[in-house]
């Protein structure tokens, strides 16, 4: 009897197969092909499962998803952009298998909360910083879907420090303060001349003043954000992982600042923002979680 765990992103697709509790064995990764994307997603299922039974799946995506349908519908997936039915074809692939979906900031909450930054934390909130903003909540030990399982999308909450239009459609998005490319395109807006964000934070901690200064706005209005979310879940905890997140004291500084000045009521002032310890592997490693305890999945209660 097997588990796997399989996590749907833009640039890559993963999986591997379950140990006990959630632990990853053997993870592989893909790349995510620009068309095929289930037929590899399919191969790559295979070889990972060889010739065992498997008999319960765990799987991240890349959002919006559909919970309720088991359809994925990735922005950064253009062949499933307009909605592919994930769960129905990963259970066609494995008959046998309890299979459940959730989205890839949900699965790295998750993760974090049994394995990682956040073990013995019951409440928190999960934030990955990287090309966008995902995020996830687990409160009461388990994870937080919602109703159509993109519950903890903090990246499209609005920052009072947010002025630009985002991919969404609204404006004032923090994915459009905070992200990478946000924080980069401001700096270049500034006179700033470099690569890309890995630049900018090497640019910030040497002391250029545009990239300090887009940083600090990066985590101010995250920081803001952060404090509104924390008033609104009463979590205690918040862990920010992703690649930008390892920007370092020029965001993290002003984001912790700004929590502060932001976060006044009493039960958001000991606020901890720790960051994330399972790196890379952090959805995937939900997905394991998910796969070998489906029962942490918080369910839909229905109002008499």
């Amino acid at each position: 009897m097997t588990a796997l765990a399989f996590d749907v992103g833009g640039t890559k697709l993963a999986a591997a197969t379950v140990g006990d509790h959630g632990a990853l064995l053997d993870p592989v990764n893909v790349p995510t092909p620009p068309s095929g994307v289930w037929e590899a997603a399919a191969a790559l299922l295979r070889s990972v499962a060889g010739a065992r039974t498997v008999t319960s799946i765990g799987i991240a995506s890349a959002g919006p998803v559909d919970s309720t349908t088991g359809t994925v519908s990735p922005i950064n997936i253009a062949e499933w952009a307009s909605g592919f039915g994930l769960t129905a074809a990963v259970r066609a692939l494995f008959p046998e298998a309890r299979v459940n979906l959730i989205v890839d900031g949900a699965a790295a909450a998750l993760g974090e909360a049994k394995r990682g930054a956040g073990r013995g934390t019951p409440d928190l909130l999960s934030v990955v910083l990287s090309t966008g903003i995902g995020g996830g909540l687990v409160l009461g030990g388990r994870v937080v879907t919602g109703r159509s399982g993109n519950a903890g999308h903090i990246g499209h909450m609005t920052s009072i420090y947010g002025v630009d239009q985002c991919a969404c459609g609204a404006t004032g998005c923090i994915e459009t303060v905070a992200s990478g490319p946000a924080a980069v395109r401001w700096a270049r807006a500034h006179g700033w001349s470099g690569r890309d964000a890995v630049a900018l934070c090497a640019d910030a901690a040497a002391g250029d003043r545009t990239a300090t200064t887009a940083l600090e706005r990066a985590g101010t209005a995250l920081g803001q954000v952060l404090a509104s979310a924390a008033a609104l879940t009463d979590v205690g905890l918040v862990v920010v992982g992703g690649g930008f997140s390892q920007a370092g004291p020029p965001l993290w500084g002003p984001m912790q600042a700004s929590v502060a000045r932001y976060g006044r009521l009493s039960f958001v002032r000991d606020l901890r923002i720790v960051p994330a310890e399972l790196g890379p592997l952090g959805t995937l490693t939900g997905a394991a979680v998910l796969a070998a305890t489906p029962t942490l999945l918080r369910p839909v209660r229905t109002l008499p």
